[in-house]
């Protein structure tokens, strides 16, 4: 697996903030999101965009991968400065950084699927040897909100723990279909009996653990069971009521902005929020006023004949304290 700078997938420095990184990775998002996106591999795009998130707005993570960083950032910078004096050297530098790409390798197989944790040394009995259950594996799964309103079948892949008759180990390419249940939730485990590590001296295989891990959405935050979208309105608009098409998880519908809305203001749409094994969640709109740019000498007057006519006060309760 080749090295990937997540901070380049991201657009943000390395010393970007944990804001900063969250803006970015929902501004991307919305663009390369299968349902919305026309982009050529906008799929894929958005797979890697979620991957390199959940990495840097990860503090522990991002720390791990920021030393791997820093090592392949090194250790190109060597080859580069004597990869004229040393043929192999600059052929190496040119084809890569192998190293670099195995460290890489090892760092997303244990945070996004690696079997990580089971032993590699050590000799295996035969003969008489005492039955072993295998190395049980246990790997986050994730998982898009709209998956999580109906069973779903997603595909896996993973790799496992093999011990040949010398004693080696290996690991295998395992691949599965997996029922996720409806209403699923952050931090469940499923766990697929057998689907672990093989079992020693006719011992039972081990258990298949996955820890289901919610996709961030670029326009939905969850709290529990329910969701919170952002809904910008021009002034007017706020002021005078109007009928947007509101997304959903499950597609759009039609809601009603009541007239002299406030920014911050919720409003509840029921049951369609995330899902649980005995209810649903709700939905809320949170308003969000956006001023227009006043480019035109036009725009401004407008605003300025409102302004005189209003004998509006925003802070006129201030004189009452």
């Amino acid at each position: 697996m080749k090295f990937i700078d997540y901070y380049a997938v991201l657009g943000v420095s390395p010393d970007a903030d944990d804001k900063a990184v969250k803006v970015a990775y929902k501004k991307l998002a919305r663009k390369y999101h299968p349902d919305v996106s026309k982009e050529p591999q906008a799929e894929e795009k958005f797979k890697e965009i979620g991957e390199a998130y959940e990495v840097i707005h990860n503090k522990e993570e991002r720390a791990k991968y920021d030393v791997l960083r820093r090592n392949q950032q090194n250790r190109a910078q060597q080859q580069a400065n004597y990869g004229g004096s040393y043929g192999s050297s600059q052929n190496h530098y040119q084809q890569g950084d192998p190293q670099a790409d195995q460290e890489f390798s090892d760092f997303v197989n244990s945070m996004f699927g690696g079997a990580g944790g089971f032993n590699h040394g050590g000799q295996g009995r035969t003969g008489g040897a005492r039955a072993q259950k295998g190395q049980d594996v246990e790997i986050e799964f994730p998982v898009f909100l709209e998956e999580t309103l109906v069973d779903t079948v997603k595909p896996i892949e993973f790799m496992l723990p093999q011990r040949d008759s010398s004693g080696r180990v290996s690991e295998v390419k395992k691949s599965l279909k997996v029922k996720i249940p409806a209403g699923s939730v952050n931090g469940e485990r499923i766990r697929l009996k057998g689907q672990g590590g093989l079992g020693s001296a006719n011992g039972p295989n081990g258990d298949l653990y996955l820890q289901i891990r919610l996709v961030p959405h670029p326009l939905f935050d969850v709290e529990g069971h329910d969701l919170n979208i952002v809904v910008p309105l021009a002034p007017w608009e706020a002021a005078l009521g109007t009928k947007i098409n509101l997304p959903t998880l499950a597609g759009k519908i039609q809601l009603t902005i009541p007239a002299n809305s406030q920014s911050g203001q919720r409003l509840r749409i029921k049951g369609k929020g995330l899902i649980s094994k005995k209810a649903k969640g709700d939905l809320f709109a949170v308003i969000k006023i956006v001023n227009p740019a006043l480019s035109d000498d036009v725009s401004k007057k407008l605003w300025q004949e409102l302004a005189e006519k209003a004998h509006f006060d925003p802070r006129s309760n201030w004189s009452k304290s």
